[in-house]
């Protein structure tokens, strides 16, 4: 899965607004000679961006290897001509105005116009003047080169720094000292410069279109997903004259992270090893520009293995010296276990592959070519060099969509949190040394793919990404800034490993990793007043180390439950207003929901019209506190049978249900006793008072639930008195 751009920059503008700038990648899968209306496939049209690529090609690497020199570096360091004027920020117009461009030479009876000279001198522009950063470094690690190279005393760091540019990372130095120790120890002797440590770098088959006009290149948007690409292209390896060049017609499919207020930029033309026109297409959108202080609410993330990405929130309180962080706890865990396992086995695959090649090369090399295993060795090394590259592609593909995946995953995450910015380990301080193979797999991870997607994310969400010193992040208690003891994990204390930490000073235990993002996310907040930008890329870094402790407090629950309840209006459907109801009109009744089947007594309608059965014998047809009201009874009665009185004290249990009430310990009752008629079925959970809308509309009171009672003779004619007015049935 491709990313959304290769190279990422904020550029700040006017009245806070910046741009984002990033290179969407597109495939020509073919085109059209706009003279003739002839169809291109992607065939000939791959061999045709490959003659100008060679053609780009030859020219950059002899303009680059002619002035691959200490003099002509020196030069182009001082940023000025012979007259002492500053040199354009184009590379071809400076190399125009030095007179170096005449190295660029076409070959004998080859026809190039002046706009491909302007692409390849752009080239070897940027070529050089990428130099010059590596040549500064050396320069001051030759002049402090220190007596014992494999260790610098603090003495010879401290020279060391005060000849280096701000922002230089220690593995940048220490990478440029092995450098620098091998040469000696293969010459005995130190270099003069850079000309002479490194070859000229080699030049990549690609056409920089950006350098040319409209006489060779042109690039119209049809519509959001569409571009159009005209070029002019050689028709042969080697032309001789203009009728040998012919505009071609390139329609590019733009992808979705083009939107439509994009601003499109002339390409770049790459033709690659599997057959496939890549064109690189920058694009621009504006962006308002993120401060780089005032925030209060920040996400900062530490690097793992497994794990890829661990992060935590942090709240920044208070002000000045009073200022402290505070976090929830919640652990916010990116776990590539599967993805990183996969990529460990497919570089050791890839390590086994080389070794296999170049053994079989070495043997070649050692017999010569009279011997009858020579080609067969030399057959062998050509299949494996195929496999290791196609490992190795396999390794990038998925270095690539892990990379976007975490970044998106992490920019979620702050979005979903109400972040306004991200703390990140700076990349530099992070060098495998030594024996240790956790900082050796850490090294061999995307991590830097990870920030430039992040930072690429970020600034479209409107999102600061800040890098900070990770020296020590995984060494002290972020409670109160204690040595921490690392431990093996308390679901895996048979196995080695030092993923969980502990302080004995205030007993904190929680898992390294988080107390490390906690430690990043304090070091963040209250040191963002010395937060730097680098105008080119727009990159921020914080360099300066404010140590803070890291408060452990529990999420506020108003705003929580607030936010809940506000997504629980938006998602409920709202209901149609009805007729507003009137005292004459109170309006049908809202169905309720369905009940089931209860043990509560049932309500007695009112439109019952069946008279009740006889009383038993010596016994009143009228019972005591029976209205007339509650004499009527419907056509749906049931009939319930009563067991019969008893003498002694006798515990009743509720015959809800529809069956006979049973006395507890007592006889059974005999058939033909008296009985009660009742209206609709009984139900089987009590409801408050008031709470029955049938009966509520016919003007009956719910039934209070009863209760057991040990009841004689006497007190149950009284019971059976009030039973006559409540509607229940004893």
């Amino acid at each position: 899965m491709p990313g959304p751009g290769l190279f990422e920059a904020v550029r700040q503008g006017v009245a806070g607004v910046g741009r984002l700038m990033a290179t969407a990648p597109c495939t020509a899968f073919g085109g059209v000679v706009e003279g003739s209306g002839e169809r291109v496939g992607q065939a000939v049209l791959y061999e045709r961006v490959g003659f100008l690529a060679e053609l780009s090609r030859e020219l950059t690497s002899a303009l680059v290897a002619s002035r691959w020199d200490e003099a002509s570096l020196e030069v182009l360091a001082a940023g000025v001509d012979e007259h002492g004027e500053k040199l354009p920020s184009k590379g071809w117009m400076a190399l125009r105005r030095l007179g170096w461009a005449k190295a660029a030479a076409p070959a004998a009876g080859a026809y190039v116009s002046d706009r491909v000279r302007r692409a390849a001198e752009e080239y070897a522009a940027r070529t050089l003047r990428l130099a010059l950063h590596r040549r500064t470094l050396l320069a001051a690690v030759l002049a402090t080169w220190p007596a014992d190279p494999h260790r610098r005393t603090g003495a010879e760091w401290a020279a060391l720094r005060a000849l280096l540019p701000p922002g230089v990372s220690g593995a940048e130095i220490r990478n440029r000292t092995r450098q620098v120790r091998a040469y000696l120890a293969e010459h005995g002797k130190l270099p003069a410069g850079l000309y002479e440590l490194e070859e000229p770098p080699e030049i990549a088959g690609q056409v920089l279109l950006a350098a040319m006009d409209r006489q060779q290149v042109t690039l119209q948007r049809m519509d959001a997903g569409l571009a159009r690409l005209r070029v002019k292209l050689p028709l042969c390896p080697a032309p001789a004259s203009g009728r040998d060049w012919a505009w071609h017609v390139l329609d590019l499919r733009l992808p979705a992270t083009v939107g439509p207020e994009a601003v499109l930029h002339t390409p770049t033309l790459r033709p690659t090893a599997g057959g496939r026109i890549a064109v690189d297409l920058p694009h621009s959108r504006p962006l308002s520009a993120v401060p780089a202080a005032g925030h209060t609410v920040a996400v900062g993330f530490d690097w793992g293995i497994n794990t890829l990405l661990t992060g935590t929130v942090g709240r920044l309180t208070g002000q000045a010296k009073a200022a402290r962080v505070v976090t929830d706890g919640r652990p916010l865990l990116f776990d590539a276990t599967a993805i990183s396992a996969k990529l460990h086995r497919l570089r050791g695959h890839r390590e086994h592959l080389a070794a296999r090649r170049d053994h079989y090369r070495a043997l070649a090399d050692g017999l010569g070519a009279p011997h009858l295993a020579w080609d067969e060795l030399l057959s062998k090394a050509a299949v494996l060099e195929v496999e290791h590259e196609r490992v190795c592609a396999r390794i990038r593909r998925l270095n690539q969509a892990l990379a976007w995946s975490a970044a998106r995953w992490a920019v979620d995450q702050t979005l979903a949190l109400g972040a306004s910015v991200i703390y990140l380990e700076d990349l530099a301080t992070l060098e495998a040394r030594g024996k240790r193979q956790g900082n050796a797999r850490l090294s061999g991870q995307v991590r830097g793919s990870v920030v430039e997607a992040v930072r690429h994310l970020a600034a479209k969400a409107g999102i600061a990404v800040v890098t900070v010193p990770a020296r020590g992040t995984s060494a002290r208690c972020p409670g109160c800034l204690g040595p921490l003891g690392h431990h093996p994990a308390p679901d895996r204390l048979s196995e080695r490993g030092w993923a969980w930490a502990h302080c004995p000073g205030c007993h904190l235990s929680l898992d390294r990793d988080q107390a490390a993002a906690r430690r990043i996310v304090s070091r963040g907040l209250l040191a963002q007043a010395h937060t730097a930008t680098e105008r080119a890329t727009g990159a921020r870094t914080i360099r300066t180390t404010v140590e803070g402790t890291v408060t452990c407090v529990r999420r506020p629950r108003k705003t929580t439950r607030r936010l809940r309840r506000v997504r629980q209006q938006g998602a409920a459907s709202p209901q149609s207003a009805g007729p507003k109801a009137t005292p004459a009109n109170p309006g049908p009744l809202r169905p309720g929901p369905p009940r089931t089947a209860g043990r509560r007594l049932p309500a007695v309608c009112p439109t019952c019209v069946r008279p009740p059965p006889p009383p038993p014998p010596g016994r009143s047809s009228v019972r005591r506190g029976m209205t007339p009201r509650h004499q009527q009874h419907s056509g749906r009665c049931q009939v319930m049978e009563y067991p019969p009185l008893t003498t002694g004290r006798s515990l009743l249990r509720r015959g809800w249900g529809g069956s006979p009430a049973e006395p507890v310990g007592g006889a059974a009752a005999p058939p033909g006793g008296p009985a009660s008629t009742t209206c609709t079925p009984p139900r089987s959970t009590p409801s408050p008072r008031g709470s029955d809308p049938t009966m509520a509309a016919h003007g009956h009171a719910a039934p209070e639930k009863p209760e057991l009672l040990r009841h004689t003779q006497s007190s149950r004619d009284a019971m059976r008195s009030a039973s006559c007015a409540t509607g229940r049935t004893i």
